[in-house]
């Protein structure tokens, strides 16, 4: 990880050396703020929990997530700044994962600045806390898949606007496969194993399990795999951009 360090200390700070990180922040708790408390409703709803707030995070990463992930390395192919990069004397994994983690640390920032919301809860009443951490923790996770796919994404163009295009499209693909409405589909002619297989995917079906309190397995696996899969794809890319 001594690799990685110096990367991930490059990047995170570079977030932070123009206006753009503020606003960024200030868009997503602005954001998440309006779903929760307007359009949730969540006064009136009378109920002390964080059900409301949490079920429009994966809806808002679809779009907020990719607006982070496209710059990772379309934006240092644009620039001409890549070919620097590549030089430092780090492996190129090292690099892969140090912006990687660079931007999800960053994401993480964004998402703990929401815990007014919590505050607020537990002030009007006597929420399971346990389950809102756990909310948390999935939602982070979500964040991160989401992350990995957009990085991915980033390193096969050198075009910003398109690398947020098709991240916002792969990303919605992988959350809409659980929805019913998907499933339904499948379930007139698919077999019972291929609905499942398809359910498997979705973002929708892993964030709301661990979402109601209990951090399965299966679930911390599902995004821990497409993450390191994403990934590894990312280095392939980055590695075929130099040799070629």
């Amino acid at each position: 990880m001594k690799s990685v360090w110096p990367i991930f200390i490059r990047e995170f700070a570079s977030y932070f050396a123009t206006p753009l990180a503020y606003v960024f922040i200030v868009i997503f708790l602005f954001a998440m703020g309006a779903f929760t408390f307007y359009i949730g409703r969540f006064y009136e709803n009378g109920v002390a929990d964080l059900s409301v707030f949490f079920a429009y995070h994966p809806w808002l990463y679809l779009f907020l997530v990719p607006a982070i992930s496209m710059r990772l390395w379309a934006e240092e192919r644009r620039t001409g700044t890549m070919e620097l990069l590549l030089t430092l004397p780090v492996p190129l994994w090292a690099t892969v994962l140090g912006k990687y983690l660079a931007a999800w640390a960053f994401t993480g920032i964004a998402l703990a600045l929401t815990f007014p919301i919590w505050i607020t809860v537990n002030y009007l009443g006597h929420p399971d806390n346990g389950v809102i951490l756990a909310s948390y923790f999935g939602s982070f996770l979500m964040a991160g898949g989401y992350l990995a796919i957009g990085a991915c994404i980033s390193a096969a163009t050198n075009n910003q606007v398109i690398a947020f295009v098709v991240s916002v499209v792969v990303c919605f693909l992988f959350t809409i496969s659980g929805a019913p409405l998907v499933l339904d589909f499948f379930r007139v002619w698919a077999p019972l194993v291929l609905v499942n297989a398809v359910s498997s995917f979705s973002f929708l079906t892993h964030f709301t399990a661990i979402s109601t309190g209990v951090i399965d397995l299966r679930d911390l696996i599902f995004f821990v795999s497409l993450i390191a899969l994403f990934l590894t794809a990312n280095v392939v890319l980055v590695d075929l951009k130099k040799t070629g």
